[in-house]
């Protein structure tokens, strides 16, 4: 499945998050990762996020797609991460 994810959080946690997230999925912007994984993977995420966040102040919101292809991607202005970097 592909996924696109957004959160706000307080400073703290939000530099774990961000942290975290960039261990399983794509940073594309402020506080906003995609990528593509299995439905497996997705619950380890999310389980990570539970462990990270305060549910009662943060927000965590995600899309969920059956594949890459079903969705257009368009950028306006300056894109924050190239997505076609390797390390």
């Amino acid at each position: 499945m592909y996924i696109i994810l957004v959160y706000d959080a307080a400073p703290k946690r939000g530099t774990k998050l961000l942290k975290y997230l960039r261990q399983h999925l794509t940073w594309v912007q402020n506080s906003v990762f995609e990528g593509e994984v299995t439905e497996s993977e997705f619950e380890i995420i999310k389980k990570g996020i539970k462990d990270i966040i305060n549910e009662k102040a943060d927000s965590v919101i995600y899309y969920t797609f059956e594949s890459q292809n079903y969705y257009e991607r368009g950028i306006m202005g300056v894109e924050k991460n190239d997505l076609d970097s390797f390390i």
